[in-house]
């Protein structure tokens, strides 16, 4: 018989893969009883099925090999929402709220066109969303099964005014434009040491990696733009926490204006926004 404490006294094995083991253990032991973790304190000695224990040793063995905890729950939650995620989406982080909180404060009016590149599991696309009703969001992603994921989360979070569609960048997009673009790009380079983190690792590598320098995508993505932005269209984007000047300079030099750079609460340039065909 093994007891919710038992579960909870294995935390330490995987201190050696995680910066959050108590954190991790809990996270799976809720996801194979269904239970929030205040049950987990308010009730240590609840027996665990033989069936909840064989799940449980199954997602800790993964753990353990360095596969990212919100892919073994299937969720990581992001802003005010639980998100579903798995191995084709890139996972939401903190970070990227700070790229939301900046969308919800630029001047674009009360029923803005919002466009959202590379959606992944749609994370920045419904943030906003659920909490701007009246914006029309149009969220692009080129990966057909990390889309699906997309889909689901709109749908399971009734949030109704994002329109989810296939296409690589601006491709599927000829002769619209938006008051604002969104996007967390892939900004990391070849070979970049981090790319072997604990949970980077199990990522999907399009959705990380872009370029010998991590800045092709947005190269491209800043220098398109205008051509997709209405008059005093904004965009914004995250990058690396050492390519801001560089990020700067792109945005600069494609003729946007009041460009700024935000950095997020480790103190690290995260956030990047300008605007194109402006008065």
């Amino acid at each position: 018989m093994s007891l919710i404490l038992d579960l909870l006294r294995r935390a330490p094995e995987l201190e050696k893969i995680s910066d959050s083991p108590v954190l991790d253990t809990q996270r799976i032991i809720c996801s194979i009883i269904n239970r929030d973790t205040s049950y987990l304190y308010t009730w240590p000695q609840s027996e665990i099925t033989l069936n909840e224990l064989k799940n449980f040793e199954a997602l800790f063995a993964r753990r353990l090999m360095g596969e990212p905890i919100a892919y073994l729950t299937g969720e990581q939650g992001f802003w005010s929402l639980i998100l579903r995620v798995n191995s084709h989406t890139l996972i939401p982080r903190p970070e990227t709220e700070l790229l939301v909180e900046i969308a919800l404060n630029v001047n674009v009016g009360p029923h803005a066109s919002v466009l959202d590149l590379g959606t992944g599991s749609g994370s920045i696309a419904l943030a906003l969303a659920s909490e701007r009703s009246n914006w029309d969001i149009t969220a692009v992603e080129k990966n057909i099964k990390a889309l699906e994921i997309a889909k689901s989360n709109g749908v399971r979070l009734s949030l109704e005014n994002v329109d989810f569609i296939s296409g690589d960048w601006f491709s599927p997009l000829i002769s619209r434009r938006f008051d604002l673009i969104v996007s967390n790009p892939p900004y990391m380079a070849i070979g970049d040491e981090n790319l072997d983190g604990d949970g980077v690792r199990s990522e999907p590598k399009e959705a990380l990696v872009s370029g010998v320098d991590g800045l092709d995508s947005l190269r491209y993505i800043i220098s398109q733009s205008p051509n997709f932005l209405h008059h005093d269209g904004w965009l914004i984007v995250e990058h690396g926490c050492d390519q801001g000047a560089e990020v700067r300079q792109l945005f600069l030099s494609e003729g946007y204006v009041e460009v700024l750079t935000y950095s997020d609460l480790n103190h690290q340039e995260r956030i990047t926004l300008g605007c194109a065909n402006c008065s």
